[in-house]
């Protein structure tokens, strides 16, 4: 960063100038900076929403692009999705009084026998950047973990990560409590994690296979906007 930059007094900048130094300032990891945008912009009259997914959301979309390209790597991303995050503690009590459109919300957590977790927390964070509510349940995650998270926050989706060979399988057993129970047309299922590919997937009866943060945003974006467009012509 240059001296001149450093000296950037964002306030001196119009909306669109200063929604672009936002995106400038995500890609970069600058949470302060994040945060003094968001408050300036919420200062000049921008609805909270608006705030979110013109400056946040849109610059997150970018860092997601570049991810998936391999111009970023995970280090970066996790400050891009960190200094988002300090962006959202501003604007989610003022989203929930406003009462926002969501993207749509998901459970996530690392399966039983697994502690693997970087890979889930990117997901999350990515999830977060593209509007969506998040619900982290952590590593180590049995049966009834995912099914008591899933009753109490009702979302549109299961995300299950394992980084283990021997813990993959774990998730079938957690698709087959769905369906004894006769909640699996409840949820959209998700499953990531390096020794996963699209043929596992399916095997266990998941709804999707995701690479990765940025393909998991993708998807997740995809199913929802479809599942919404069924139930509207329903």
């Amino acid at each position: 960063m240059t001296e001149e930059e450093d000296d950037l007094d964002l306030s001196t900048l119009d909306d669109d100038e200063l929604v672009q130094q936002m995106h400038e300032d995500l890609y970069d990891g600058l949470a302060d900076e994040i945060v003094e945008g968001v408050n300036i912009l919420l200062g000049r009259g921008w609805a909270p929403y608006k705030v979110l997914t013109e400056a946040l959301v849109e610059g997150m979309r970018i860092v997601g692009i570049d991810f998936r390209d391999g111009i970023l790597f995970v280090p970066e991303v996790l400050l891009a999705a960190n200094s988002m995050k300090a962006g959202m503690g501003i604007l989610r009590p003022l989203l929930a009084e406003t009462g926002a459109p969501k993207m749509g919300s998901m459970v996530i957590g690392t399966v039983k026998g697994d502690i693997h977790d970087i890979g889930k927390n990117l997901v999350g964070m990515m999830l977060e950047g593209a509007g969506f509510d998040v619900f982290d349940l952590g590593i180590n995650n049995d049966a009834d973990s995912y099914l008591d998270a899933l009753d109490e926050h009702k979302p549109d989706f299961l995300g299950m990560s394992a980084l283990l060979t021997t813990t993959m399988p774990y998730m079938k057993v957690v698709i087959d409590t769905l369906k004894e129970r006769g909640l699996r047309e409840d949820y959209m299922v998700l499953v990531g994690g390096a020794p996963l590919n699209e043929a596992f997937a399916e095997s266990v009866g998941a709804d999707a296979y995701c690479r990765d943060a940025a393909m998991a945003v993708e998807t997740a974006k995809t199913m929802v906007a479809e599942r919404r467009q069924a139930a509207s012509a329903a």
